[in-house]
């Protein structure tokens, strides 16, 4: 009955044994767990996982043999459920294959996008949709939302669809990361143990046992020694990209978060979103009117932090390159000004980005701040975290 099961882990390279899999069987046989989903997957990784880089291989193998495809039909979807009268709008939302969408140019720059911006605001008189010109919305305009363009201002849409928008008109709130996060974050601690640098400060708080044999055979009597308990010296700021893009990596980056939190006992963390600018903040639901200046956390924190930025570094290249390009503010100075700022001031620094590694290519955005790092970035996988501690190293 499992046999498949077996096969597929195999080729999913978990080294797994003969003796391991009949353990497996064994337990099942004995009835170790009974109508429980979760049980089983617990019992199949434990007699059959002996080491936790093999855990991601593991899950991939398990969802292959016993995730279950539904058919359900449309028409029993409509009888079955009230749509909302907001997603039948957005079902005129226009789909274009990507010979359409290769059709559409850009405006020609984005000085010229913000000035045909302004000069649409004072003609306009009415709601359109589908156009090609106006703000509307299901069209190919550069100014709207559910349509495309590939370089437009996106105006009244709750999240990003292409990941083209120069600029986002609307106010966005995004959550603050949950540090509490346990699931998944162990072979991330490991990963971070390579940047540990032990040091004894404090106070005396554990007992040095090599100490006391020491002194009690000098002095003929027990003499109990004490040494401060041995920690984690190494300080880390961390830098984390939120809302947009970095919506779908939220869980990931989580993970990472809480074994940061975990493993460092001298970590400070700031938000921001895309690039980094004048401002940052550390609680997401004020970052409107509670920014820091990242002068002040410039002028904090000396260059014996280690400065790690966590992002996908997709964004438009004016957010980087141009005064005024920032996605949901006027930037007085450039991202790519604040950034070489920031490496200046934390010359042991690291950009960790969420996405597979082999999609960087595609995007101009992350070329462009790969050489501001000078190729100092890593995919947010366990080869990638053990190599950026390394480099931090």
């Amino acid at each position: 009955m499992f046999l498949r099961f077996f096969e597929n882990l195999r080729s999913a390279d978990v080294p797994v044994s003969m003796r391991e899999f009949l353990a497996f069987l064994e337990g099942m046989k004995r009835g170790l767990v009974t109508y429980d989903v979760e049980g089983f997957y617990y019992l199949a990784r434990t007699a059959m996982v002996k080491d936790e880089r093999h855990l991601d291989k593991f899950d991939r193998a398990f969802a292959a043999t016993f995730e279950g495809l539904e058919h359900i039909s449309f028409d029993d979807v409509l009888n079955a459920v009230d749509i909302p009268a907001d997603w039948l709008e957005k079902m005129a939302e226009k789909h274009l294959s990507a010979e359409e969408m290769a059709e559409i140019e850009a405006l020609g720059g984005f000085d010229k996008l913000m000035e045909t911006l302004k000069e649409r605001l004072k003609e306009q008189e009415k709601r359109h949709q589908g156009g090609s010109k106006w703000i509307g919305t299901a069209g190919t305009s550069p100014f709207g939302a559910y349509g495309y363009n590939p370089e437009g201002v996106r105006i009244g849409q709750d999240r990003s669809r292409h990941k083209r928008a120069v600029k986002v008109w609307d106010r966005r709130d995004f959550r603050n990361l949950d540090d509490s996060v346990e699931l998944g974050t162990r072979n991330i601690k490991v990963a971070l143990k390579r940047l540990r640098n032990w040091a004894r400060d404090g106070a005396h708080e554990e007992l040095d046992l090599d100490g006391t044999i020491r002194a009690t055979a000098e002095h003929g009597y027990l003499d109990v020694k004490t040494r401060p308990e041995r920690r984690n010296a190494v300080k880390i700021l961390l830098f984390l990209d939120v809302g947009g893009s970095m919506d779908p990596h939220i869980k990931i980056v989580e993970e990472l978060f809480s074994a940061a939190r975990a493993e460092f006992k001298h970590m400070e963390y700031y938000y921001f979103h895309n690039c980094l600018y004048e401002g940052v903040w550390k609680d997401n639901a004020r970052r409107w009117n509670h920014q820091i200046p990242t002068w002040e956390v410039l002028r904090t924190y000396g260059p014996d932090y280690k400065c790690i930025f966590v992002g996908d570094a997709s964004m438009s290249p004016y957010e980087i390159a141009y005064r005024g390009g920032a996605n949901e503010h006027w930037n007085e100075e450039t991202g790519e000004t604040w950034l070489r700022r920031a490496r200046e001031q934390w010359p042991d620094n690291l950009w960790i980005n969420p996405l597979p590694q082999e999609h960087w290519q595609y995007t101009h955005s992350i070329a462009m701040i790969r050489e501001i790092f000078e190729d100092r970035m890593v995919p947010m996988t366990l080869e990638g975290i053990t190599r950026g501690m390394k480099a931090l190293t």
